[in-house]
């Protein structure tokens, strides 16, 4: 059974910093991209960073400089640390897995960026 579980959203000022975690399983985690997406009410769901099964990376330029995404493969989990955090990054932030013939989504986790 696929699963991928994130964590580690919530509320944090603006300025503030937070990590999402996508814990991964029942698929060969090593083999597939990993993306983090985020969608904020009202707006179409934006891909906010990627980064290959060889650990190469491509971010959105709204959070270039300010996220980082990572992953360890032996522990199949995939991160996003999020650093000056603004108002505008508010959404639910959703952990995707994808390969040329699968797509896997988290459930997703709320960021709120707000005093």
């Amino acid at each position: 059974q696929v699963q991928l579980v994130e964590s580690g959203g919530g509320l944090v000022q603006p300025g503030g910093s937070l990590r999402l975690s996508c814990a991964a399983s029942g698929f060969r985690f090593s083999s597939f991209g990993m993306n983090w997406y985020r969608q904020a009410p009202g707006k179409q769901r934006e891909l906010v960073a990627h980064i290959t099964s060889g650990g190469m990376t491509n971010y959105a330029d709204s959070v270039k400089g300010r996220f980082t995404i990572s992953r360890d493969n032996a522990k199949n989990m995939v991160y996003l640390q999020m650093n000056s955090l603004k108002p505008e990054d508010t959404a639910v932030y959703s952990c995707n897995g994808a390969s040329f013939l699968f797509d896997y989504w988290g459930q997703g986790t709320q960021v709120t960026v707000s005093s």
